[in-house]
Order: structure tokens, then C-alpha cells, then sequence
């Protein structure tokens, strides 16, 4: 591994129907979109145990002990973690700290982002070593896929309305009122909503057959 003494954490939910994209729903259904998650979060986990950058942590919700999560624990070689209760932002600015007990440097994902690549990653570490605080991977509605750092910045994630075309902004404001060292990565497209999914579609990205 290029960064042992670093980690990769993953935020997830378990892909049971009407609990995940639920902005998808109206257009794929429950189960559908369920797959849909399944789909992406199994690709995610594959293409960051594959980069071999550092160990991978599985945060989990609502339990770790949900049977798709052990069978992620079996297959990808993966951590499980539970994750806290809360919003998003108390849930990140957890799982974060936690690493950071054990860690030197952390970078945190979910499964929402399919254009988000091993370099994209690799690319985060190296700032994050080379000495930057904080690494931001910016995405096209206004949020970030992905979140890195070195140290402890709680700062960021409390009071934020999250799910919003403000988010980025905001944390860019915080980092530079605080004198923080941040860069960010390429710019990416999430996939939450209808538009989303068919641009992702119209980009000759199809969705994967789950494995057993």
C-alpha cells in the first residue's frame, strides 16, 4: 500500500428499497433504485480496495451487522464501522475523527459519485502527504463527493445546509476565514436525481449486474 498509515472511509447505506435514492424513486421505483445503490456502492468499494492505497473503512448504516454488509466485509476485504446518528454532517465529522485516532491522514466518499476514479483518490492522498490540510472533490450541484484532510477541522460540518447548491461555497468560506490550506480535485457529477441519471446514462455508463 502506498499509505498505510492513512485511511479510506466510506459512507454507505444498506440498499434495502424505499431507503435509498429516494429522489429516484419516482422514476425507477423502490427496488429499482435499490439496485441502483447497490450497483454503485459495490463499484466504489471494488475500485478503492483495487487502487491499494490504504486500508478501506465501510461506514455503515443503520447497523453494521446488516447481512449486505458482512457480505461487503467477506468479498472486498473491508472494515466495518457503524455509523452515528444525526445528519450528514455530524455523521462525516464522526467518522473522520475516528480515523484520525489511528491515522495520519483520512479521506472520506460515498457511493453517489460514478466518475470518481482510483486517480482521483491517489490524487487526494498525494495532496493531503505533499502538506495540504484539506482536499475538496467538488461536484456540479453545489456539494462535494469526496472530503479529505489532516487533523481535525469540526468546523465544517456543523450548521451547514447540506443537500444544497451552497454547500461547497460555505466550506470553501470556513477553510479561508480559518487560514486553512485546502485544495480541490476535478469536478465531478453525482447521481441523485432523474437528471443525473440520465445523463449518466447518455455518458455510456450502464448500470453493472449485482453479484451474488
Amino acid at each position: 500500500m502506498k499509505y498505510p498509515d492513512a485511511r479510506l472511509l466510506v459512507l454507505s447505506k444498506a440498499p434495502d428499497p424505499g431507503q435509498v435514492k429516494t429522489r429516484l424513486i419516482p422514476l425507477l421505483g423502490e427496488s429499482a433504485a435499490a439496485g441502483l445503490y447497490e450497483d454503485l456502492l459495490r463499484s466504489t468499494l471494488e475500485m478503492a480496495v483495487n487502487s491499494d492505497l490504504c486500508p478501506v473503512d465501510l461506514w455503515c448504516s443503520p447497523t453494521e451487522t446488516h447481512s449486505f454488509f458482512q457480505q461487503c466485509r467477506r468479498q472486498y476485504g473491508v472494515e466495518l464501522k457503524r455509523q452515528t446518528e444525526g445528519d450528514i454532517g455530524r455523521r462525516m465529522s464522526h467518522a473522520l475523527a475516528s480515523a484520525s485516532r489511528s491515522s495520519r491522514l483520512q479521506v472520506l466518499i460515498g457511493a453517489d459519485c460514478p466518475a470518481l476514479s482510483a486517480d482521483d483518490l491517489e490524487e487526494a492522498f498525494a495532496m493531503l502527504d505533499r502538506g495540504t490540510e484539506v482536499v475538496l472533490g467538488p461536484a456540479e450541484d453545489g456539494g462535494y463527493y469526496l472530503i479529505g484532510m489532516r487533523g481535525l477541522y469540526p468546523f465544517l460540518f456543523g450548521d451547514v445546509p447540506w443537500s444544497t447548491s451552497m454547500v461547497l461555497d460555505l466550506t470553501k468560506t470556513r477553510l479561508n476565514s480559518r487560514q486553512v490550506k485546502w485544495q480541490c480535485l476535478a469536478e465531478h457529477r453525482d447521481l441523485d436525481t432523474p437528471d443525473d441519471y440520465h445523463a449518466w446514462l447518455e455518458s455510456g455508463r450502464k448500470p453493472e449486474s449485482r453479484q451474488a
